[in-house]
């Protein structure tokens, strides 16, 4: 009796439990692979910022180049 429970026991472990489990992780890294809506938010959020940090640091620069001339040599 007690190979009648073994046998397909065993073949669950051996076939059925490696398949499901690579499924399983299959779907969960395609899933992760995919934006969530916080990550669009933020996203939307930095391109909206981007333009104004490229202008104060222009800003900048032309500033340090007016007082320090040769700041970028220092770099």
């Amino acid at each position: 009796m007690p190979t009648f429970i073994e046998t397909p026991l065993i073949i669950f472990l051996a076939v059925v439990a490696p398949i499901w489990i690579i499924a399983h992780y299959m779907t969960r890294w395609r899933t992760s692979k995919t934006l969530t809506v916080d990550d669009e938010k933020m996203l939307a959020e930095l391109w909206e910022i981007a333009p104004k940090l490229e202008s104060r640091i222009n800003t900048l620069e032309a500033i340090l180049d007016d007082e320090v001339p040769d700041w970028r040599k220092k770099i």
